[in-house]
């Protein structure tokens, strides 16, 4: 069988496990990495023993496909490329940086027959998938999704860093877009919200709550779900999914609770996401999270951020002093 020709468009930190995992494939061929920088693309190249470009066009008309890796203001432009040439996309998330630029890397898919997929890591995850499948009417979701700060992701707020990732499991759990966004946040260590809390109502009644914060000390994504005769607690990190089930209830009694923990042991969602998107090339089927899927993510958290800055307005010149450390030394302080 003839294998899918693949690049990867950016090989800075995310970028060159994309080129590491594709390169290990039987089904795949990493023909070439592109960079703007290309001492970085041709130090991956000799890792993996394929092409060193700097610009796209060097190496567009040798490949089936591609891994779009870049900075997010740049994905629109590159993707659109890429599908008007005839080649299929995998482009990290979020997937442009406006709406109107979503709907027109959908509309080229569509015109064209290609295959657009979104990396939305965490539909991979195995704790998730398994909840998808034990799901019947959510009517209380709650998420918190904190991180150590990264200074990779200065670039935008942390409903689009990171927020976006609970945002697009909720809607593909509930099945329906919400009704009305609530958002507040605030950021501390650079002009773009780092905290961010927001209230999602659907219009079948269920309310999602969702947190994420780029200033934690430690690593949680968890997600609680409320839903007729059954709760689970979905641990994305740890790859745990805790399903409780009232089994039994006699008035005046203790109900009898069915309460089962499911462990799932290591794996690679990234591995997953890029075999998951050669195989939908290769048998030219949808993929798991299509563009209209990224495009509905991507709204929501549009909708988080214009409700956060909405709350900051007017509050420039305070959020613009130097910051002020009260009743603690700055960090480095003697």
């Amino acid at each position: 069988m003839k294998k899918v020709r693949l690049a990867v468009i950016g090989v800075g930190y995310l970028g060159r496990f994309h080129a590491q995992k594709i390169a290990a494939m039987d089904q795949a061929e990493l023909v070439a990495v592109v960079d703007v920088d290309l001492d970085r693309a041709q130090a991956q190249a000799a890792e993996h023993g394929c092409l060193a470009c700097a610009a796209l066009d060097e190496v567009i008309d040798q490949i089936d496909a591609a891994c779009v890796v870049t900075p997010t203001v740049y994905h629109y432009d590159i993707a659109a490329r890429l599908l008007t040439a005839g080649k299929d996309v995998l482009c990290e998330k979020p997937v442009t940086t406006t709406l109107a630029q979503a709907d027109h890397l959908v509309e080229l898919a569509a015109a064209g027959g290609r295959i657009l997929q979104v990396g939305h890591l965490e539909r991979f995850n195995p704790a998730a998938a398994q909840a998808f499948g034990l799901m019947t009417k959510p009517m209380f979701i709650e998420c918190n999704r904190i991180a150590p700060f990264k200074a990779r992701a200065m670039d935008v707020d942390v409903a689009l860093d990171l927020m976006i990732h609970d945002l697009d499991i909720i809607l593909a759990l509930v099945g329906e877009e919400p009704c009305e966004i609530r958002a507040k946040g605030v950021p501390v260590l650079g002009p773009h919200a780092d905290l961010v809390n927001a209230r999602l109502e659907f219009p079948g009644g269920c309310v999602a709550n969702v947190t994420a914060s780029r200033l934690a000390l430690k690593d949680e994504r968890k997600m609680r779900i409320f839903q007729p005769e059954s709760y689970m607690a979905l641990d994305f990190k740890e790859r745990q999914l805790l399903v409780v089930r009232g089994v039994n209830y006699v008035a005046g009694h203790d109900p009898e609770v069915d309460s089962r923990l499911l462990e799932f042991g290591p794996c690679d969602p990234l591995d997953q996401e890029i075999r998951s998107f050669v195989d939908s090339v290769i048998k030219r089927t949808p993929p798991l999270v299509d563009g209209a899927a990224a495009r509905r993510a991507l709204a929501c958290a549009l909708a988080v951020k214009a409700g956060v800055d909405a709350g900051l307005r007017g509050m420039e010149p305070l959020l613009n002093e130097p910051r002020k450390w009260v009743g603690a030394k700055a960090p480095g302080a003697c």
